[in-house]
């Protein structure tokens, strides 16, 4: 059966599962991708020197002018951010993956904070029920079918 095809209980025990088995054994080379991430999307790693040309060129590739979760225009909410779908306080080795990142509004970012995802679903499903399609259809499904196939493959 295809992730997709889940319903969101056993997706959301199935990322909590694998997260859980995964985080404790994060290696030197976890670590190291957590730290990428930092130069990647910062001059330096440092947030108050400005964000690279690279991580600017993958925002713009990434996203149009509206936020995928609010459907308003960016700069009537903030900017833009890139965020971790997947938190990388508790996923630091998928703070590189490219399939965890999505550019979406300042607002929707802080209000998503360090949610794991199926909380973040349910916070939404509750307080902002007219925006809960877009969060689902921005579903991490195909990132955790990839986690699945990680953890089969390393044994977890």
């Amino acid at each position: 059966m295809k992730l997709t095809d889940r319903d969101l209980k056993e997706l959301f025990e199935l990322a909590d599962q694998l997260g859980k088995k995964r985080y404790h054994k994060l290696t030197d080379r976890d670590f190291e991708n957590y730290r990428k991430f930092d130069y990647w999307r910062y001059i330096n790693g440092n947030s108050e020197c400005g964000t690279t040309q690279e991580s600017k060129d993958w925002v713009e590739k990434h996203s149009n002018w509206y936020c995928p979760i609010c459907g308003e225009n960016y700069s009537a909410k903030n900017g833009k951010t890139i965020d971790h779908k997947l938190p990388r306080a508790q996923y630091p080795w998928l703070a590189m993956n490219f399939m965890n990142l999505w550019v979406i509004c300042q607002a929707c970012n802080q209000e998503k904070g360090e949610k794991h995802w199926y909380e973040y679903e349910h916070y939404m499903f509750v307080r902002h029920s007219e925006l809960y399609l877009a969060v689902k259809a921005a579903r991490p499904s195909q990132l955790l079918e990839s986690l699945k196939d990680e953890n089969n493959r390393r044994g977890y």
